[in-house]
């Protein structure tokens, strides 16, 4: 080997341990710092001819283990996902209140029964009985409250998700930049690790907002693609925005890198943003509707009370409800006995009026008083009521009124009965609550009867998968045909209605519901309805309740009746008695059994509609709402569950990536060593080939 080769191979082992050994000195130096990858140097040695001439460095590379690594990309998304729904889910359960206090929102309504108990026992005072109002109106508007915090609480969580895909295109942004440098770095066969590691914190960051595949690239850097494969970095970084409008599911769209190719929506499984868009779309809504669905049960049982019930002395004007029909439609299908009774201020029946409608005959003061149909109710009845009262009908509201100084009206429900409400009740004649929307979904339409919307007018639809992807917006026009069953056909058209992926149902009461079919299960939202039930009546999704957009708004509209609240003598505590001897009185003076049954009203089963995370089921309004706090509770401890499980997973493989790419100082000072040995070597040989030399000049 001549001097110049032993120069050159001394030379090279001297660079390679130089390299060697500031790659350990970054890393000793570099322990503590988060997210930093060990460095190691990799070297190969040179043949000329057969013969070794030294060492050369093929790479600085980061010690990095891809399954590790994609383990801790899986776990960080689940982890930040589960973490945002146990923190929201803990912020919606607190709206609810305590359930050791008296303030909690399901005992608000215990205390409206116990007050109408106590006035049961002394129904002429005046506090009882304002006290009894004045706890119905805590309990709704406390509802109210409740529910207009939960839409803040979903506006938050979308401002929160528009700012975490602010962030995203950051990122992505930031790490497409990083490709290039690394690229270049490993073009030139320079130390990429600086670039790459900060390259790998920003793909951490990136995976606790969303789940993403992350494949290394051929060159050097990475490609992030979607959970189906869609490119959101590497050659150039596409662009995400949050879609949704005010009825409809949100989801993640992705504009590609450079506006070549057409937008799509994008599968988002995991990350911060999952979570946030689970709660904005599906739990808080769900609850809202749960609210709404339990409120408005609670109102009605209250309801049914009141109207089989009476104040004393009787209410000049029954005033009803809007009901969203017409009443030849709402007559129809009653079956069952009734009774008006026009009474003196001493609660005296001066005029009886027994509706039969199996039969559809009148009975006025115990003769016949004629038949009736559907058609001429309001004529019939109107004719038996004379000289005593008078019955209206006006803008989708039954009304009777008493004629006389000193009169007033009272009703007995008898058996009457369509769509689980009696005569009285079903038009709201003797509400105790009211309200200023449609909260009651149970029309009692049958599939024959006519569904009275104006042909020609349109319905939009949007369907969309469980993960909010859009599926399809259909138009759907209201058709000629008159019936239900025809507006049902139009509705499942599986050309132009929603039939491809669902069918929409009416049930035994009147009650429409949109019924999702495999393979997508698809959620239904109403984007724009301008149908109309006659001349300003309500829309099909007002009059049924299609669309979650309807149904969550329901807590907000109910009101104790204002005439009640500002005079609570008209609280319906009375009974009225028509087995009494002619000339006594049938509505007396400190009669409680009103009260009574408005205080029981809470233990009788009512048929809940499915809602939030209970089905349908038939309960009393009492275990409805243990059931309800029960399953919020549930909601938020099973999501603190989900996230301390993800935790404790991210934990251990954040553990395993470490112990892999985290620095040992043990084994970066035997590298060390190993390094200075090595220098120290290639240092001797160097100067024993100049001693060599120097002999060999002197020689000469």
């Amino acid at each position: 080997m001549t001097i110049n080769m032993t120069l050159r191979t001394a030379g090279s082992g001297l660079m390679a341990a130089q390299t060697g050994l500031r790659a350990v000195s970054d890393n000793i130096s570099n322990v503590n710092t988060p997210g930093y990858v060990r460095k190691e140097v990799e070297q190969r040695p040179i043949v000329v001819n057969g013969v070794g001439m030294g060492v050369e460095i093929t790479a600085i590379k980061r010690v990095t283990d891809q399954y590790l690594q994609l383990a801790s990309y899986s776990a960080n998304s689940e982890s930040h996902r589960w973490a945002a729904m146990s923190e929201y889910l803990d912020n919606a359960q607190a709206l609810f209140g305590n359930p050791s206090d008296e303030t909690f929102f399901f005992n608000r309504l215990d205390t409206a029964y116990a007050a109408f108990a106590a006035a049961a026992d002394d129904p002429s005072s005046s506090l009882l009985r304002n006290q009894a109002v004045a706890n119905v109106e805590d309990f709704l508007s406390e509802a109210g409250r409740i529910n207009t915090q939960l839409d803040e609480l979903g506006r938050t969580i979308e401002t929160r998700i528009g700012t975490d895909v602010e962030r995203i295109n950051e990122l992505l942004g930031e790490i497409n930049r990083l490709n290039a440098d690394i690229s270049r770095a490993w073009l030139i066969e320079q130390d990429s690790s600086g670039s790459e590691n900060i390259q790998s914190g920003l793909v951490d960051e990136l995976s606790t907002l969303m789940s993403v595949q992350v494949a290394k690239r051929p060159g050097g850097g990475v490609d992030i693609r979607s959970a189906e494969g869609v490119r959101l970095a590497g050659d150039g970084a596409a662009k995400l925005s949050y879609v949704r409008t005010e009825t409809t599911k949100g989801y993640i769209r992705v504009d590609p890198a450079g506006g070549i190719g057409s937008p799509q929506a994008i599968q988002v499984p995991g990350g911060e943003i999952r979570g946030l868009m689970d709660l904005r779309d599906q739990k808080l809504p769900a609850m809202a509707e749960q609210l709404g669905e339990f409120v408005a049960r609670a109102s009605e049982r209250l309801n049914a009370a009141h109207n089989a019930s009476s104040s004393v002395p009787a209410p000049a004007t029954l005033n009803g409800r809007l009901t969203g029909l017409d009443l030849a439609t709402a007559v129809n299908g009653f079956t069952g006995r009734s009774s008006v009774a026009i009474v003196d201020a001493s609660g005296v029946v001066q005029h009886r009026v027994d509706i039969d409608f199996d039969t559809q005959t009148f009975t006025v003061n115990g003769a016949p008083g004629g038949a009736f149909s559907p058609a001429t109710f309001l004529a019939d009845l109107n004719i038996a009521l004379t000289p005593a009262g008078s019955a209206a009908f006006v803008d989708g509201a039954l009304s009777i009124s008493a004629a006389g100084a000193g009169r007033g009206v009272a009703m007995d429900e008898g058996t009457s009965m369509k769509a689980g409400r009696q005569f009285s009740h079903f038009f709201g004649l003797n509400d105790l609550i009211r309200s200023n929307g449609y909260t009651t979904y149970e029309t009692g339409l049958k599939p024959g009867d006519a569904h009275g919307f104006i042909p020609g007018d349109t319905i939009q639809f949007a369907l969309a998968q469980g993960d909010g992807r859009p599926l399809q917006q259909v138009t759907v026009t209201v058709p000629a045909g008159a019936s239900m069953t025809d507006l049902l056909s139009a509705l499942n058209s599986p050309t132009s209605g929603v039939g491809g992926y669902g069918q929409f149902v009416l049930d035994a009461n009147g009650a429409m519901s949109f019924k999702a079919s495999g393979p997508y299960n698809a959620s239904l939202s109403v984007v724009t309805d301008g149908t109309r039930r006659g001349a300003g009546g309500p829309s099909i999704s007002q009059l049924f309740g299609i669309g979650v957009a309807e149904r969550t708004a329901r807590a907000d509209r109910f009101v104790v009746n204002p005439k009640i609240v500002n005079d609570s003598t008209k609280l319906a505590f009375g009974k009225l008695d028509l087995t009494v001897a002619a000339g006594q009185p049938a509505l007396r003076g400190g009669d409680g059994r009103g009260a009574l049954a408005l205080a029981t009203s809470g233990d009788v089963n009512t048929l809940f509609q499915a809602a939030g995370s209970l089905g349908a089921v038939n309960l009393t309004v009492s275990r409805y709402a243990a059931e309800f706090g029960g399953s919020i509770g549930r909601d938020a401890a099973a999501a603190e569950t989900r996230k301390q499980s993800a935790q404790a997973v991210l934990s251990e493989a954040t553990a395993r990536r470490q112990a892999v790419e985290g620095v040992n100082l043990d084994e970066e000072l035997v590298r060390l060593t190993t390094y200075q040995q090595a220098f120290n070597a290639s240092a001797r040989m160097i100067q024993a080939a100049k001693e060599l030399f120097d002999t060999l000049v002197q020689m000469v």
